[in-house]
């Protein structure tokens, strides 16, 4: 790492989640699967003499591999942003290193371990001055952006901007101010500024002026945009973030925004929760394909992963559904379970200790027929009968 003061260096494999604090360390951890990812913390150098504090997760391998800059949000008072950690993103990020990317998460100025004076408070909603607030965000990103090229495993010219709520913006502030070399896409996850769904839901505070910036974003920016909601945003509604897209569209049309059906009880979190995925993965694969940008599985090739990783071969589940629920397994942590019935219904489970009966539970609830064990943590458990014998059975 060239002297760039790493502090911690834990070595992990697929899936990671919050609050595994010293039992991280346990390299073999087998609760972890698909290819083996290094999580790295680093301090990175910025302007002024400043350091911001980053985590890094990479596969562990030589690469060279592409990178992504993803992006936290910014919390409503001083001690949540205080607590700010990769931990919230760190499933998300995960999705990417398996997929060949070292992504990089910097806690920008006034966040978490960076610590210091918030760089990016825009004022009162009366007179907001989002143009200095997102120049501010945009210098730590850029300070990640410029790290993440140094690293002798990655590939300078592909790289991508990503992040949720507020770091989506600042990603695609970032893309079309500074226009970073070597950046392929952008990547913003219920991108936006303003918003307070506790007073307001769904209608953040001064639209108009950051929809001004979408507006500057769109006459700068020269790479593909892929803004990504759910329709139950409480922070920023269809209507807002929508009228947001077609601004920046306005001058830039290289650009898609997708909407999500509602998820959980605020869709502004989709990104960031396991389950999310069975949502925006499919739309960053289609979206990445259709620019040819590579995203796939570091694995997909192994002819020992193959009978997990293939979809077309779990048994009776014909809806997009239990389809795209078997991909959220797939990039769960465990223990972890996927069960199906014989009408077609699924069921899954994954970071719980009884990932088993919660797996079948979950398949009762909705099935007309008896449920069976298709996939348990790292291994297809389910064998087919002897031809004429019968339904297919589970391994017990």
């Amino acid at each position: 790492m060239g002297g760039r003061g790493i502090v911690r260096a834990l070595v992990v494999a697929s899936a990671l989640v919050a609050g595994l604090g010293a039992l991280a360390v346990q390299a073999q951890d087998s609760s972890y699967y698909g290819p083996r990812l290094i999580e790295e913390r680093a301090r990175i150098p910025a302007q002024n003499g400043r350091t911001i504090a980053a985590t890094v997760l990479r596969p562990d391998a030589q690469g060279p591999f592409g990178a992504v800059i993803l992006n936290h949000g910014v919390s409503a008072s001083a001690r949540e942003r205080a607590r700010e950690s990769s931990d919230l993103l760190i499933n998300a990020a995960a999705v990417f290193a398996r997929r060949g990317y070292v992504v990089v998460m910097p806690l920008r100025r006034g966040f978490g371990a960076t610590g210091g004076e918030m760089a990016e408070d825009p004022g009162s909603c009366s007179n907001p001055d989002y143009r200095a607030a997102e120049a501010n965000a945009a210098d730590d990103v850029m300070a990640a952006y410029d790290y993440a090229r140094s690293l002798p495993y990655v590939d300078g010219n592909r790289m991508m901007l990503a992040g949720q709520s507020a770091g989506g913006m600042v990603a695609l502030y970032t893309a079309g101010t500074r226009q970073p070399q070597g950046l392929q896409a952008v990547l913003a996850f219920a991108a936006g500024r303003g918003g307070d769904p506790d007073i307001n839901p769904g209608i953040p505070c001064a639209i108009e002026p950051v929809a001004r910036i979408f507006d500057m974003i769109g006459k700068s920016i020269r790479v593909p945009v892929l803004m990504n909601y759910a329709e139950n945003d409480l922070f920023f509604s269809p209507k807002v973030s929508r009228q947001w897209y077609e601004r920046l569209n306005a001058s830039w049309t290289d650009a898609e925004y997708a909407l999500q059906p509602a998820f959980g009880k605020d869709g502004h979190y989709l990104f960031g929760d396991t389950l999310g995925v069975r949502y925006w993965l499919p739309t960053v694969e289609t979206f990445l394909a259709r620019h040819n940008v590579l995203f796939a599985r570091l694995d997909a090739t192994d002819p020992d992963r193959a009978p997990l990783l293939a979809l077309d071969r779990v048994p009776n589940i014909k809806s997009d559904a239990c389809k795209s629920l078997y991909r959220a397994f797939l990039e769960s942590p465990g223990p972890r379970a996927y069960a199906v019935s014989g009408d077609g219904r699924c069921g899954f489970a994954g970071g719980l200790q009884d990932a088993r009966d919660v797996a079948m539970k979950q398949c009762g609830n909705v099935a007309r027929s008896n449920c069976m064990l298709y996939a348990v943590d790292d291994a297809v458990i389910w064998k087919d009968t002897i031809a004429g014998q019968g339904a297919a059975t589970p391994e017990r």
